[in-house]
């Protein structure tokens, strides 16, 4: 008698071939990535994953190298490369920064390189030739860093003033300016404050969605004081930001007391001495 097979046995049996198809190619894409290159024999070489990448200028550029010692002894490589003027570059491996490389033979070694442009690189194409350099042995990998433009922010008043007066208990307009001083535009600006406690602000617009290269937004900001705040000096920072770049500015708020407060601190004074003088009359003389 055969064995009758259920909807229960059928789907178990449907779930653990599922699973048996997916173990399997998890680990074929897992050897897959782990597979090595396959470098030519006795051949070194010098490879990128990216060779053109594209950033603003105070972005950096980053690539992903690999070097092979395809020789049959050990060698040490010299990195170099020719870079324009005022750019920065930087070798790692592991996360460390280098300038050179000890290899044993046969051995592939990844390295991270990053370029950094100056803040007036035109936009435009750079060509970047990287050197690893063992004796006689010259290994070359020419890389390109695409310059698209620059994010610039600077975040003010319209007056340049960074100083103000504000009475304990109340609040105070501030006027604020934020600049495009990039050549790329600036999207989802965000204008935040970071003020002494218990203090409150809010921002009309509260955000910038875009601000074009070279144009200005007023941003109104109120600043709330609160009750019986010590008179004195007290900051209030002010800082515009995006994902690409930010501006900070101080801001110094002096705080008075109110007239009426001044009044009322008056008369108590006032009455105090007339308490004492009368205490003084009354019984002085005892």
């Amino acid at each position: 008698m055969l064995p009758q097979f259920t909807i229960t046995h059928f789907n178990a049996a449907r779930s653990f071939t599922f699973l048996l198809l997916f173990l399997v190619f998890a680990f074929a894409s897992q050897a897959q990535q782990q597979q090595p290159v396959n470098w030519p024999a006795g051949k070194s070489g010098f490879t990128a994953k990216l060779m053109n990448i594209e950033a603003a200028t105070n972005e950096t550029f980053r690539y992903n190298t690999t070097l092979h010692n395809g020789s049959a002894s050990a060698r040490i490589y010299e990195l170099r490369t020719d870079l324009p003027f005022g750019w920065m570059i930087a070798y790692k491996v592991d996360g460390s920064q280098v300038t050179s490389i000890n290899m044993d033979a046969g051995k592939t070694q990844d390295i991270a390189i990053e370029i950094n442009a100056t803040a007036t690189a035109s936009p435009k194409k750079y060509r970047v030739p990287i050197k690893a350099i063992s004796g006689s042995d010259t290994l070359s990998l020419n890389l390109e860093a695409v310059v698209k433009g620059s994010y610039s922010l600077a975040l003010s008043t319209p007056t340049g003033r960074l100083s103000d007066e504000v009475t304990s208990g109340s609040q105070k307009e501030l006027q604020l300016t934020l600049k495009n001083t990039g050549t790329l535009p600036l999207n989802d600006l965000q204008v935040t404050a970071q003020l002494p406690t218990g203090w409150e602000s809010t921002f009309e617009p509260a955000s910038i969605k875009q601000l074009e290269p070279g144009k200005t937004i007023d941003v109104k900001a109120t600043v709330k004081v609160p009750d019986k705040t010590i008179a004195g000096d007290y900051a209030a920072n002010f800082t515009a930001t995006n994902s690409n770049t930010n501006s900070q500015i101080a801001f110094r708020l002096t705080v008075k007391t109110s007239l009426l407060s001044g009044w009322i601190g008056i008369l108590v004074i006032l009455l105090a001495i007339g308490i004492v003088y009368y205490l003084i009359r009354k019984y002085g003389r005892r």
